[in-house]
């Protein structure tokens, strides 16, 4: 079966993101007072080969774990996982 995961990748909330100030104080200059704080992350989108569900959850994390985020700044967290359809 193929599934196809979207996993977003983030930054620890403890370390510095300059990438979201310059966000942050973009839309601010543009008059969008309100912007309190911006983050920037990563969204990474995967078509993969598994079984089942529990097996391609497992499969994607570790390729999060492995290549696709940086364990001591960044986080994942698979936000959606659905089996595509055969054809």
């Amino acid at each position: 079966m193929t599934w196809s995961a979207e996993v977003i990748v983030s930054l620890k909330p403890v370390v510095n993101d300059p990438q979201g100030l310059v966000v942050r104080d973009g839309l601010r200059q543009l008059g969008f007072d309100g912007v309190r704080a911006a983050r920037v992350g990563k969204h990474i989108v995967l078509e993969v080969d598994a079984e089942d569900e529990h097996s391609a959850r497992e499969l994607v994390s570790r390729m999060c774990e492995t290549l696709l985020r940086n364990p001591v700044i960044e986080d994942h967290r698979i936000s959606s996982l659905r089996r595509l359809e055969d054809g």
